[in-house]
């Protein structure tokens, strides 16, 4: 028995404002490698689990189970990036964004301000838009290696890469500040509001 594989999504993004092409390239090489080897492990395991070789105790079977949380946080993370991305922009944020960023942030421009924040935070990993299913809150988070320090539960809203690769082609690593200008002025509001509304929809149509 094999398990069901997950296939690398083609992305569209050339054009961007601030992203060249050649980043985009490299960058979907990447989450390529990502994919492959989300369901290398995800096959490994499932045959040491068919054998009964499943143990905790198996340094193995240990780092194969781990590995695969940063493998698979990898590949679906950069889904989420690729598809809140086009080429200088798409939509304004509507109705329910506005209002959902009032109520969290006092704001739009609020949000914005700290969002760049969170995104020029030294270190690398993700700069995320979070919603919490349980109170419609939105707040953003700054998530390391993909699987580590993801709030458990909340739907990713507005997903910013801000590894050194997603940037460092087109500026010097003192220059994330400009990035992060770029990636919000390629934003896909549209689809960023239909994941307020619907995310597991709004990526599963992506």
């Amino acid at each position: 028995m094999a398990q069901t594989s997950y296939k690398p999504k083609e992305f569209k993004l050339s054009g961007l404002n601030g992203i060249s092409d050649q980043t985009l390239e490299m960058h979907f090489s990447l989450y390529q490698g990502y994919v492959k080897n989300t369901n290398l492990l995800t096959e490994m395991i499932f045959e040491l689990t068919q054998k009964k070789g499943a143990s905790g105790k198996d340094p193995a079977y240990a780092e194969l189970t781990r590995r695969l949380g940063f493998e698979y946080g990898g590949m679906v993370l950069h889904e989420y990036y690729f598809e809140n991305l086009v080429a200088k922009g798409k939509g304004d944020p509507d109705k329910e964004i506005k209002q959902a960023m009032e109520k969290s942030f006092g704001g739009l421009e609020n949000w914005q301000e700290a969002f760049t924040a969170v995104g020029e935070m030294r270190g690398v990993g993700w700069a995320i838009l979070y919603q919490d299913p349980a109170t419609q809150q939105l707040s953003n988070h700054f998530i390391a290696l993909h699987q580590d320090g993801v709030p458990s539960g909340f739907k990713p809203i507005l997903v910013m890469d801000v590894w050194e690769h997603a940037f460092m082609l087109d500026y010097k690593p003192s220059e994330r500040g400009k990035y992060i200008e770029a990636f919000l002025v390629n934003t896909n509001w549209e689809v960023v509001n239909a994941r307020l509304k619907n995310p597991a929809a709004a990526r599963a149509a992506a």
